[in-house]
């Protein structure tokens, strides 16, 4: 019989760590992006879910949004690009990066 070490079968770790925060929170203030990563949607079906890990302050944070524009940003951004730093600017419907 074999033993479980044997299939060299390591935990799916959760890359992104720390409390989440809304986008709205953080309109207008400068954050790093360490991350990320788009899924579908488990709530809009058809839609994707953009997931952030960010630095606010000193504080490693973490971002849900469905904002198609952020999305888009975020795909361009070179793999080498991160981390980086951004401001988000929006209202209630629209978001991006600048």
């Amino acid at each position: 019989m074999k033993n479980f070490s044997e299939f060299n079968i390591k935990p799916k770790l959760n890359q992104f760590v720390g409390e989440k925060i809304q986008v709205q929170k953080l309109f207008n203030l400068s954050i790093q992006v360490l991350d990320y990563k788009v899924e579908p949607s488990k709530h809009k079906k058809g839609t994707e879910l953009l997931t952030l890990q960010i630095i606010k302050g000193n504080e490693k944070r973490i971002v849900f949004t469905g904002s198609t524009v952020l999305i888009d940003q975020i795909k361009r951004v070179p793999q080498d690009g991160f981390p980086f730093t951004t401001i988000i600017r929006g209202d209630n419907d629209y978001y991006e990066f600048t």
